[in-house]
């Protein structure tokens, strides 16, 4: 498991206070049972954790360019976004 996915299901397991094991790639963080705030907080834990700057506007979260559909989502738009700010 890279480390990127196993930090990013550290911080969403946190939020919907759940162990790791129970999260799963193809899970949306709603079926996770994450709300709006904790959404936020997990951007905010994604952010610290990889140094980043995730676009994502939580007034706005359909105009996003941060694709949040499912966890798998969710680690790839961070690869990406580490990617870029490694280039």
């Amino acid at each position: 498991m890279s480390d990127v996915k196993e930090k990013i299901i550290e911080i969403i397991a946190e939020q919907a206070v759940l162990d790791p094991s129970d999260v799963s790639m193809d899970q949306s963080l709603e079926a996770l049972g994450i709300d709006s705030l904790g959404l936020v907080e997990s951007i905010f834990a994604i952010e610290e954790t990889f140094d980043i700057s995730v676009p994502f506007n939580a007034n706005e979260p359909e105009q996003s360019e941060f694709d949040i559909s499912s966890v798998s989502a969710i680690v790839k738009a961070v690869e990406a976004l580490i990617a870029d700010q490694k280039s």
